[in-house]
């Protein structure tokens, strides 16, 4: 009996992983959020324009996959818009909108790359299949969907 509480003491008492599980720290009632992959952060400055381009120029943020640099993007989009909507003074306003306005153009340019590799995507899987040949369904190979095309 005394070994039982003595484990589950021991378990109350552990701290929280420093990645993983998004595990609710003690006393709060949200999650908190855990890097799963910390090499795959990318640091982010925005206090002005060309934090901005600074940031979305680094090795860390072009060698991700487009999938992540939108994240990156949108991320810094949020915080800028927030920080432009409570910022009273003139001159920090100014700065911000100009911030603003630039990762807004980077925004639009990720979305239309998005549609373009969705549209790329979708005409890879209308393929037509060889002569004699139709297509039943699709197969994934590496990761990708490709027609499965069978012979007739």
């Amino acid at each position: 009996m005394i070994k039982l509480l003595d484990i589950l003491s021991k378990i109350l008492l552990e701290s929280d992983p420093k990645t993983g599980t998004g595990k609710k720290p003690k006393g709060s009632g949200r999650r908190l959020y855990t890097d799963e992959n910390p090499k795959d952060t990318v640091h982010v400055k925005f206090k002005t324009a060309q934090d901005i381009k600074d940031t979305l120029s680094k090795k860390s943020f072009k060698s991700k996959s487009h999938a992540r640099q939108s994240q990156v993007i949108n991320l810094i989009h949020q915080r800028v818009r927030a920080a432009y909507a409570k910022a009273k003074n003139p001159e920090v306003k100014a700065r911000l909108k100009k911030g603003l306005d630039y990762i807004t153009k980077r925004k639009e340019a990720s979305k239309k790359k998005t549609e373009r590799l969705r549209k790329m995507n979708e005409d890879l899987l209308n393929e037509k299949c060889w002569k004699g040949y139709t297509q039943k369904g699709f197969k994934t190979m590496f990761g990708k969907k490709y027609p499965n095309c069978v012979k007739k």
